[in-house]
């Protein structure tokens, strides 16, 4: 295992082609077919209205506890437990990928608040993408990505309107804990090294990998706030070196969401995180200048922590 160019960041000599399709082998088949199996026995019913159900859980509120099983299988797989083969397989020390380097408590405080701070600083972007028009030619296009993001809009919040605090947690376990550390163990942690090395441009690895971050979600209408949000982990793992600093800034994105969805149906707060409307524009630029100190305090704290 090498040490990528002018960061600290650990490369794990694997195929690029093969991470991608490994993950998506082990999300899309082999995750949900475990999940399947393991949520069977929550369902009251045949395997074949069992089936129905989870392609419509909109219509189906009982699945809802199955839906998560299956969701959280698929990520499991996936992005954890395929790709970490995979590495043990070619021989690759995974255990050092995932090591903690000296990094301060004060340095993932300053992750998490700036993690926060940046998501109202990306709130024009998720008003602007999400109102994008295109031209008549890609009408086509834009019904199918439509389509698509409404879908996935009513799928969370399906997901996302409680009933209890255990479902709370168990969607603060799928939606938070899963895809922050598997989502960056693959992008982060497998791909952006490769790419800095196939590349030679630490910047230009960063945005490619931002940028497959975010189609990977398959959400167009989002997609501009959320490959942003994949430069920000970016940075923040070649800053570091440290892999679980972009974690833990993937479970404050997520988790901070799911909290404040749940406050807001609580009647507890009036932000509501599904709103694809910009904070005021003091507010953002108030948020900017935050971010920004935070994370110039942060990446000169880890220089002075993190050998070169």
């Amino acid at each position: 295992m090498e040490r990528s160019s002018g960061s600290t960041q650990p490369i794990i000599e694997i195929n690029i082609l093969l991470v991608l399709v490994a993950v998506l082998a082990g999300f899309i088949v082999v995750g949900p077919l475990i999940g399947i199996l393991i949520a069977l026995p929550f369902y009251e019913g045949s395997i074949m209205d069992f089936m129905s159900a989870l392609s419509d859980p909109i219509s189906n509120p009982g699945v809802k506890i199955p839906f998560y099983i299956v969701q959280g299988c698929s990520t499991l797989f996936g992005l954890i437990i395929v790709p970490a083969l995979l590495v043990v397989a070619k021989r690759q020390p995974l255990i050092k990928l995932m090591s903690v380097p000296n990094t301060q408590l004060t340095a993932y405080l300053i992750v998490a608040f700036s993690t926060i701070s940046f998501m109202l600083v990306n709130s024009p972007f998720i008003e602007w993408n999400a109102n994008l028009t295109f031209p008549e030619f890609m009408k086509g296009f834009e019904e199918w990505a439509k389509t698509r993001e409404e879908y996935a809009g009513e799928v969370t919040s399906f997901l996302t309107t409680f009933s209890n605090r255990g479902e709370l947690i168990l969607a603060l376990f799928v939606i938070a804990v899963l895809p922050a550390f598997g989502e960056e163990l693959v992008f982060r942690g497998l791909l952006q090294p490769q790419l800095n090395k196939h590349t030679g441009n630490i910047h230009a690895a960063i945005w490619i990998t931002a940028i497959l971050f975010s189609a990977m979600h398959m959400q167009f209408y989002g997609f501009v706030p959320r490959m942003l949000l994949g430069g920000l982990f970016g940075y923040l793992y070649y800053w570091s070196g440290n892999l679980w600093v972009a974690i833990l800034a993937h479970f404050v994105n997520n988790g901070f969401s799911v909290l404040m969805l749940y406050l807001y149906q609580q009647k507890v707060s009036e932000l509501d995180m599904n709103s694809t409307e910009s904070a005021p524009w003091p507010v953002v630029a108030g948020a900017a200048m935050i971010s920004f100190a935070l994370l110039y305090i942060f990446k000169k704290q880890v220089s002075n922590t993190t050998p070169a």
